[in-house]
């Protein structure tokens, strides 16, 4: 493990973890800060994974992108119970491409791209029926085709300068290491359990 480089050695546990657990592998928890200081943690879903970083989407009224616009920076945890490991990121945060975002988009089940528009993200409503009229109203708007990308809907890169990775070990004796972003490359260190 000590010469694994980092986003490869994520993608082999990531892989392992789809394979152990029936659960979404892809499931984070996303960390943000607002501000006044003030923490927030939420699950949101890893959909891309490469040298540049780790991207999820959302909407951009919500107060995960008010943190973000406040403090570009976050922190990622993956945790897969089955398999017994955990990865944590924290890295500085920049929004991706609308051309990332548009495919993205593009690939979403059609009742997904409905439910994008249709969200008031994180606001306050009536009810349950309050989110069934506006996708229905939604689905009115956008009967046939494409439904484009909402203006309001988008995603961002966690750009990773740590990635920490923990094994679950008996007796506690757990394998623990760390990548540091060093230049162009990473530096690797063992911690204690």
């Amino acid at each position: 493990m000590e010469n694994a480089e980092p986003i490869s050695l994520f993608k082999e546990w990531m892989e392992e973890a789809r394979r152990a657990s029936p659960a979404d592998p892809t499931a984070m928890s996303l960390a943000t800060v607002d501000a006044q200081g003030h923490p927030a943690v939420r699950m949101v879903l890893l959909k891309a994974v490469d040298e540049r970083g780790f991207v999820f989407y959302t909407n951009l009224e919500s107060p995960k992108v008010a943190d973000l616009t406040a403090q570009p920076r976050a922190a990622l945890c993956f945790h897969w119970a089955v398999s017994e490991r955990q990865v944590r990121i924290d890295g500085p945060v920049e929004p991706v491409t609308d051309a990332e975002a548009d495919a993205y988009y593009a690939t979403r089940p059609r009742l997904s791209q409905l439910g994008a528009w249709a969200s008031k993200q994180s606001q306050p409503m009536e009810g349950y029926w309050e989110l069934e009229k506006a996708v229905a109203a939604t689905a009115l708007r956008f009967p046939i085709g494409a439904i484009p990308r909402p203006p309001f809907w988008s995603g961002f890169r966690v750009k990773p300068e740590k990635i920490e990775f923990w094994h679950q070990k008996p007796f506690r004796h757990h394998q623990r290491f760390v990548y540091t972003r060093a230049g162009a490359g990473w530096k690797h260190q063992w911690l204690w359990p």
